[in-house]
């Protein structure tokens, strides 16, 4: 079975199911069939998106692919920062 990728809404949404169980006095495993999650998944959702509301996780992540994006161009201008350094030292 493939893995699906969720959106940070489904997830969220997905916690606040979670929560009803809970709430409700099911369990962690109870609560996690019910989603059709591991409870690993669940924990590390948790801890990632815990008290997020949605709009807040969107905007994280859009933040994180930006970051992500920016790292890549820095990295990429050092290398050309080094090579242009290298090429200076030798005779023209």
């Amino acid at each position: 079975m493939p893995l699906k990728k969720h959106k940070p809404e489904e997830i969220i949404g997905k916690l606040r199911e979670v929560e009803i169980v809970l709430g409700q006095g099911g369990t962690a495993a109870e609560a996690c069939r019910r989603i059709g999650v591991s409870e690993q998944t669940y924990y590390r959702w948790r801890k990632e998106y815990g008290g997020l509301k949605t709009d807040q996780a969107r905007r994280m992540k859009e933040l994180e692919k930006e970051n992500a994006w920016l790292r890549r161009a820095v990295s990429d201008l050092t290398l050309d920062k080094l090579i242009l350094q290298e090429a200076a030292k030798g005779n023209f």
